[in-house]
């Protein structure tokens, strides 16, 4: 396994394998010195083409954490503004000896094409490409449920577990990770949210489609996902505006007080607080929205760990 581009890519046993890796990367984050050696003069490059605050920030946390050499680079104020391509922007770095590339772009499948060109040496990690996948997202998210619902000792599947999926399917890569990883770890996974933003294979992707929330959320699902209306994607076509959306498809304080007290909530962020869900959502003891982020430092050393140190045979 040299890159992680898609979490369709990834077996029962791979996603095991770095979901429990992650476990032991949290005892790492929980010690007073949060530090490996395992990447010592390694030199990992996060190259940044869209605006982020937690994959970007976790992404290096987790690199330094490994000790690391990070270079960041955001297409603002580089060369990209100038017009250089995306080639030449991967050549110039390859040139300067990085080993790992941390890619987030806003063209589906930029990430597989820097892997499958001849351009790099590196290792490629997909840190979000356009509407298509965000798989250390995904395996953020996969941990997350995990332990919230089957105990921070459980090492195994998903199985028995079912999710649901609320919002703009459509665009989000988050959720296509989500639904290939969590169905390949034996969850039920529901998606639920307005015909225009739901993807037509959406009844073949999921084991659930409902196109009324009330309706889905009284279905028993142990983990409720809301996801962010991808406005910067869509135009009115897809909604009318959103107060609607949030009346029809928000996760509302009365929706919320109407759960089960055991339902997981759960969010990738940014949030639009108000809009998809409530701060009484967001807020709750149910929530694990902080937990995500806090788990995303570990997966990600996670990946970093096995691509980097385990697959390379450094020690």
């Amino acid at each position: 396994m040299k890159h992680l581009l898609s979490t369709a890519d990834l077996d029962l046993a791979t996603s095991l394998e770095l979901l429990n890796l992650s476990v032991e990367m949290q005892g790492v984050n929980s010690r007073d010195i949060k530090k490996l050696p395992a990447l010592t003069g390694r030199t990992v490059a996060n190259l940044f083409f869209e605006d982020s605050t937690r994959t970007r920030f976790s992404f290096e946390i987790a690199a330094k954490r490994l000790s690391a050499d990070v270079v960041n680079f955001t297409a603002k104020g580089s060369s990209v503004s100038k017009g250089e391509s995306l080639k030449d922007t991967i050549l110039t770095l390859e040139a300067m000896g990085i080993e790992a590339l941390v890619v987030r772009h806003h063209h589906s499948g930029a990430a597989n094409t820097i892997a499958n060109a001849s351009w790099s040496k590196a290792t490629v990690i997909n840190a979000g490409d356009g509407t298509h996948q965000h798989p250390t997202q995904a395996l953020t998210d996969a941990l997350t449920i995990r332990q919230a619902l089957k105990g921070k000792d459980d090492l195994g599947d998903l199985s028995g577990i079912k999710v649901l999926i609320v919002g703009d399917i459509l665009h989000s890569r988050v959720a296509r990770s989500n639904i290939d990883l969590l169905k390949t770890l034996g969850a039920f996974v529901g998606l639920a949210g307005p015909s225009t933003l739901l993807p037509s294979s959406a009844t073949k992707l999921a084991d659930a489609v409902y196109h009324n929330l009330d309706e889905a959320l009284s279905d028993g699902f142990d983990v409720v996902m809301m996801l962010r209306m991808q406005m910067e994607r869509m135009n009115s076509v897809f909604v009318p505006n959103a107060n609607e959306y949030s009346t029809l498809w928000g996760l509302s304080a009365e929706r919320f007080s109407n759960l089960s007290p055991k339902t997981l909530i759960m969010h990738p962020g940014p949030m639009n607080r108000g809009l998809e869900i409530s701060s009484e959502a967001a807020d709750s003891s149910q929530s694990a929205i902080v937990d995500q982020v806090r788990n995303g430092v570990a997966v990600r050393m996670a990946v970093l760990f096995k691509l980097l140190a385990q697959e390379s045979g450094a020690k």
